[in-house]
């Protein structure tokens, strides 16, 4: 048997592939299916099915494409309420790869429709665990992303619960040497508390893992719903789109259209411009977003820009656009883009400079915003008086900012606050808005 992990940086996400006697299983496939089919033709092999541990909610799965493509099965619980062909994949079933088999085990806790997949090696011995979003590294899945959405929705201490008996009851009576495989490195956004490593052992997450120490159900509860991080409004749109299958990849990343630099633009379309804030600082197109690709793009992307929202989307080259649009892909937002293009004419705009001396010498006579996540804010605010308004938030909460001086944000490194300070600038035009960008490390 031959495991292949995928990993994919800029969601933190792992697929694999399982390869016995020249068949394929895929778990948890990215939005592009052409790595695994790579992956097959490299060992002349048959992609014969695909496994889904749950609707995912910070990617978009390629399975059905890959069912389309190659007639692989595609399997998944049946509390999944799937639209697409499948063969339901509950506690007891089992596929056969040749002397292998792979074993579904229902995992509520994430989502109550979660399955880990255990692998029985040739000798009937357990050896491997595909543990989707049930268990990472030093971690477990966050409860709190189906309670408004999939086939089931559940509240967070309910899930929560389940989480506890599903680690009590199912994984921690693994043997201690199964490996375990998880769909989730630390960045990905469905846990708090996850190791650098991505993978490891029952064994090592029960001496380790703060989630599978000894405590009752109550504290596990508290535990698991507290100081969460928080949650991209893409989340719940991507759990449906992967309810019923995304289009496929390359041919809807080729509907995207391709726009010219002197185009005009509509006024009522949101612009999101990915290059650097210094190019972006120096010219850019009046109420643009600035969300640099250079970092968690479609994270941010995913927060700001509201599911369905119609974009336009803005390179620094055609490679960069290329790319740009391959990351809104993977969450499912390239059918959102209206016109792709590359450094547009009317990119006149110039951003207002921070005088930092200025500011250091008085900044009460600044606003200060911080755009931080809340568990950072609340972790202590680095300016006393700062307005607390997260970047996600900060399109919806305008309104409560004052314009009787000018305006200064900062988040903890500079990439939010770049994009925090272009929404306001796009809205508030009374006062200036700076970013302080890098220089808010000098004031830790």
């Amino acid at each position: 048997m031959l495991i292949h992990q995928f990993y994919d940086t800029d969601l933190a996400h792992a697929s694999y592939a399982v390869l016995r006697a020249g068949q394929i299983i895929v778990i948890d496939p990215a939005r592009n299916p052409q790595p695994y089919y790579d992956f097959a033709t490299l060992h002349e092999a048959n992609i014969v099915g695909v496994i889904e541990t749950h609707p995912h909610a910070d990617f978009v799965s390629s399975h059905l494409e890959i069912h389309e493509t190659t007639g692989a099965t595609i399997y998944v619980s049946r509390l999944l309420g799937a639209t697409y062909p499948h063969q339901t994949f509950d506690e007891g079933d089992t596929i056969t790869l040749a002397d292998i088999q792979l074993q579904a085990i229902n995992t509520p806790g994430h989502s109550p429709d979660s399955i880990c997949v255990l692998v029985t090696d040739e000798n009937g011995q357990s050896t491997t665990l595909f543990s989707g979003d049930t268990l990472f590294v030093g971690d477990v899945g966050r409860p709190d992303l189906r309670e408004e959405a999939g086939n089931i929705t559940a509240k967070k201490e309910d899930l929560a619960r389940q989480m506890y008996h599903t680690t009590r009851h199912k994984l921690m009576t693994l043997p201690k040497d199964v490996v375990v495989y998880p769909a989730h490195g630390p960045g990905s956004l469905c846990g708090k508390n996850m190791s650098p490593d991505l993978q490891t052992t029952i064994g090592r997450e029960l001496r380790e893992n703060y989630a599978l120490q000894l405590m009752d159900e109550l504290k596990f509860i508290n535990e698991l719903i507290t100081d969460q991080p928080f949650t991209p409004q893409y989340f719940g749109y991507d759990v449906e789109l992967n309810k019923h299958g995304a289009p496929a990849y390359a041919q809807s990343l080729a509907d995207v259209p391709r726009i010219s630099a002197d185009s005009n633009l509509a006024e009522d379309i949101l612009i999101i411009d990915s290059r650097p804030k210094a190019d972006f600082n120096s010219g850019h197109v009046k109420g643009a977003v600035n969300l640099q690709l250079q970092g968690k793009f479609e994270t941010w992307l995913g927060a700001v820009v509201a599911p369905e929202e119609p974009l336009y989307l803005i390179a620094a080259d055609e490679a960069k656009l290329e790319t740009a649009l391959a990351r809104a892909a993977k969450i499912g937002y390239e059918q959102q883009v209206k016109g792709a293009l590359v450094n547009p004419e009317q990119a006149d705009q110039v951003s207002d400079e921070l005088d930092l001396d200025v500011f250091k010498a008085n900044p009460d006579e600044f606003t200060i915003i911080d755009t931080r996540n809340w568990n950072e804010i609340n972790a202590g605010l680095l300016f006393e008086n700062a307005l607390t308004i997260p970047l996600p938030e900060i399109r919806s909460r305008i309104g409560e900012i004052p314009t009787d001086k000018p305006i200064v944000v900062h988040c903890a490194a500079g990439y939010r606050s770049a994009a925090a300070r272009s929404i306001l600038s796009a809205q508030i035009s009374n006062v200036p808005v700076y970013d302080l960008g890098e220089a808010v490390t000098t004031f830790k």
